[in-house]
């Protein structure tokens, strides 16, 4: 197995150096081979180890893969007309009621095949490499029955086996919406609906179709105790937990995340300082979902309480067909310093390392033993991947040592 000796004239191993939280380099060196890293750190340290390692001389910035921590990206079908409804003044809440949002894209999924979601989730993660990501977290979500929730996970294993593409972490999303066949005008429809949910749980973490469970915990979505017994069982079968909260109010979802031990909670919109405290005390990063936030035309997170109570906080893309019409990580992190205040540091770690984190990876980082998966932009500087917006600066993108763009 070839090894490659990467020198480059600006590193950055998104882990702490000293006083850079960076850990930069520049120049910087890493010698890496399909097995992961091993060595990084100045050319004068890791070059005299390269021996036969093929030399790669890089002017410009090399960092870790990108990690888009929050998508649903294994969506069919198109949700462009309730876009414009959106864009002339429709509310998410007024556009679900109607037929639209999440149980829409339900009918796309239950229409098609396995195999067409499949090949869909794979162009679709092509170009999230493109862009420099090489780990994605894809939920299911859309199917809301246990054969199509089935189905859908099933695509994402089958894109997921694909070593020239991102790695994939499957999150099972059953708890996301009310499918019809469910509601009856019934005061306890949700309750019922999240029992049926619960019996899909045991086979689906059996059959290692999902590391995480989800839950949309909001005012016109799920409660905390409809969705408890869920997540609890989750746990119970080691699985991971990740939330949707206060994306439209805040009830109670950071305690619940703070209770169930979630990895995550998503959005937060809406989330009090007292939640924030929560979060922080079990070490649950927060996961900012800007493009969502913009097309809503909602006001930011309260970013300060975040940083005032240590919070992690992650940048992703949320990439879906309604609220988060995009497949650009890239223009997730430009909006994260345009509309949420945060800066670059925040937001270069909120897509390497502490991303990786919440989905309890070892990617997001460039450093011995951890994968050799790294970026080599067209540029110089880490501040240039905030813009320009939309274009594909990635010159090589690297995932376990091979070039996957």
């Amino acid at each position: 197995m070839s090894a490659t000796l990467l020198v480059a004239d600006r590193l950055l191993t998104c882990e702490a150096r000293g006083g850079d939280a960076l850990g930069s380099f520049e120049p910087g060196a890493v010698l890496f081979d399909e097995t992961g890293i091993h060595a990084v750190g100045s050319p004068q340290d890791v070059v005299p180890l390269g021996g036969a390692a093929t030399r790669v001389e890089h002017r410009g910035l090399v960092t870790p893969g990108l990690v888009d921590a929050h998508t649903h990206a294994a969506w069919m079908g198109s949700r462009a007309r309730e876009y414009g409804m959106r864009m002339a003044g429709a509310d998410y809440e007024t556009i679900a009621a109607a037929g639209g949002g999440i149980v829409a894209s339900m009918r796309a999924i239950r229409a098609a095949s396995r195999r067409d979601i499949a090949e869909t989730l794979a162009a679709r993660l092509a170009r999230m490499a493109s862009l420099g990501v090489t780990t994605v977290e894809v939920k299911s979500g859309y199917g809301l029955s246990e054969a199509d929730e089935r189905k859908q996970l099933e695509a994402i294993a089958i894109a997921s086996e694909n070593a020239a593409l991102p790695r994939v972490v499957p999150t099972f999303l059953g708890l996301h919406a009310l499918p019809p066949e469910a509601r009856t005008g019934a005061s306890d429809d949700r309750v019922r609906y999240a029992g049926q949910v619960l019996s899909w749980l045991d086979g689906i973490a059996q059959e290692g179709l999902a590391a995480f469970v989800d839950a949309y915990v909001d005012r016109a979505a799920f409660s905390v105790t409809e969705v408890r017994p869920v997540l609890l069982r989750a746990r119970e079968l080691g699985l991971g937990v990740r939330l949707h909260i206060g994306q439209f109010a805040d009830v109670g979802g950071a305690a619940l995340a703070a209770e169930v031990g979630a990895a995550s909670v998503d959005h937060l919109e809406h989330l009090s300082a007292e939640g924030a405290a929560l979060l922080a005390a079990t070490r649950t990063a927060a996961v900012l979902l800007p493009t969502a936030s913009f097309t809503l035309g909602q006001a930011p997170p309260d970013v300060p309480i975040l940083r005032a109570a240590g919070v992690s906080i992650v940048v992703a893309s949320d990439a879906n067909p309604g609220t988060a019409p995009t497949e650009s990580l890239p223009l997730a992190m430009a909006l994260a310093a345009r509309a949420y205040g945060l800066d670059l540091t925040e937001i270069i770690l909120g897509v390497t390392a502490r991303a990786a984190s919440s989905l309890g990876t070892s990617g997001g980082r460039l450093a011995v033993g951890a994968p050799s998966d790294l970026v080599l932009w067209s540029f110089e500087h880490e501040a240039e991947l905030l813009q320009p917006w939309g274009l594909a600066r990635a010159r090589a993108v690297y995932r376990g040592g091979r070039s996957i763009a």
